[in-house]
């Protein structure tokens, strides 16, 4: 038996169809949907909102996401100095115990990263060898 999804019967600016499912027992899903058109709309005001804070917010701490290490090491870096600024206390104590823990670990990642870099330019260069090609 093969159950067919529905679909929005809505179509978008650009002619094509919506694709989102519907709500229930309605012809349209929320984005399109008439009766939701207040939310939808208010929806979309507070994701912009949301994603101007972010730029905003990132910019001002120079922080571009938790993709590498570097990253990562930068948001550490502004948790600590953020938590430094705090009145002593001991979630204070053991808040910047965690930072120095989780900095540790990424110095132990970087240099395991190094590590491997080394290694694989090494042997890179004879495999490169091996088979007569100048690496």
């Amino acid at each position: 038996m093969v159950v067919l999804a529905r679909q929005c019967a809505a179509v978008k600016d650009d002619r094509t169809p919506c694709r989102s499912a519907p709500l229930r027992e309605r012809e349209h899903c929320f984005w399109h949907d008439p009766e939701h058109a207040q939310e939808a709309s208010e929806a979309r005001r507070l994701g912009g909102l949301r994603r101007r804070r972010e730029h905003t917010v990132g910019g001002a701490y120079d922080f571009e996401g938790l993709g590498s290490v570097e990253q990562i090491r930068r948001l550490v870096e502004v948790a600590a100095a953020d938590t430094l600024s705090l009145e002593n206390s001991v979630a204070r104590a053991r808040t910047l115990a965690y930072l120095a823990q989780t900095a540790t670990k990424l110095l132990e990642v970087r240099e395991f990263e190094e590590r491997l870099e080394a290694i694989e330019s090494v042997l890179g260069a004879r495999a490169a060898r091996s088979v007569g090609v100048r690496p």
